[in-house]
């Protein structure tokens, strides 16, 4: 990587590699981190998240062991693509990881937003504002890389 410029696989992420990189690397870590302890250890996710002596799962709901190892899955799953995307950091990877997090995100943020009746006020803020991390960097994600398309058009020809 020079001045800014991402070379691989053919394909080109120019501008601020770095930022769109880092952006990828926050959002594998926060897929592979929730997704590693509740695919382990879906009672102690569901009892426990997110540490710190606080349990923002459990008074949401009765526990389901199932619906917890599909989400760990999940998120295991979207922490793997983030990460590749931020290995490989070819445009279409980055583009579609970023996506992926947003189309996620803004579902599970709708629903805690409109669902905060069994937390107090400043858990429901915490959970909302910490859900709010994902799409934040996917879109900061998307903007490191604008302008990429003209670069990858003209390397194609």
């Amino acid at each position: 990587m020079t001045s800014g410029t991402a070379t691989t696989g053919g394909s080109r992420v120019a501008g601020h590699a770095l930022l769109a990189r880092v952006g990828l690397l926050v959002l594998a870590a926060q897929g592979l981190l929730s997704g590693i302890w509740s695919t382990a250890s879906p009672r102690g996710y569901y009892d426990d998240f997110p540490g710190f002596g606080l349990a923002w799962v459990a008074p949401d709901g009765p526990y389901n062991e199932h619906l917890m190892r599909d989400y760990g899955a999940l998120n295991l799953a979207l922490g793997v693509v983030a990460l590749c995307a931020a290995i490989w950091l070819t445009r279409t990877l980055v583009i579609t990881a970023a996506i992926a997090w947003i189309v996620y995100s803004v579902p599970h943020i709708v629903y805690h937003a409109l669902n905060g009746q069994a937390y107090d006020t400043s858990d429901h803020v915490a959970i909302v504002g910490s859900l709010l991390l994902a799409p934040i960097v996917a879109i900061v994600v998307l903007w490191a890389i604008r302008g990429t398309a003209a670069a990858d058009a003209s390397a194609a020809t």
